[in-house]
């Protein structure tokens, strides 16, 4: 399957950015980073909101349909947990912003998908 992806170069800002946030935790890296993720899909910046523990410690990050992502804290990640490293909690933030990019503005996904299915079906038009 074929996505739509930022350059590299602008990846490569964004990762770094959510590296650092991990080792430092200044939130202005965080928002950098996810200000910039959302800039190139034109979307506005989610509500994220922060918890040391998801669903009694099962889950990382939870993705809610209005918008609204919970996080585990990278404080918390680093701590008691198994499966703790930095790019572990970095591919969790990406994952929770996929399910982000792919369900918001669904009316708008689908009124453009609805336009690019039937464009240059008919000469005339």
């Amino acid at each position: 399957m074929r996505m739509l992806l930022p350059p590299l170069r602008e990846r490569r800002i964004i990762d770094k950015l959510l590296s650092t946030f991990f080792h430092d935790h200044k939130m202005t890296d965080f928002r950098q980073a996810i200000t910039r993720l959302c800039a190139f899909y034109r979307l506005k910046r989610p509500h994220i909101e922060w918890y040391a523990y998801i669903d009694w410690g099962k889950t990382a990050g939870k993705t809610y349909e209005n918008g609204t992502i919970h996080l585990m804290h990278p404080e918390y990640w680093k701590r008691g947990r198994k499966y703790n490293s930095e790019r572990q909690w970095v591919n969790m933030v990406y994952h929770e912003m996929g399910h982000y990019i792919y369900w918001v503005d669904a009316e708008r996904k689908a009124n453009a998908f609805a336009q690019n299915m039937v464009r240059y079906l008919n000469p005339q038009s």
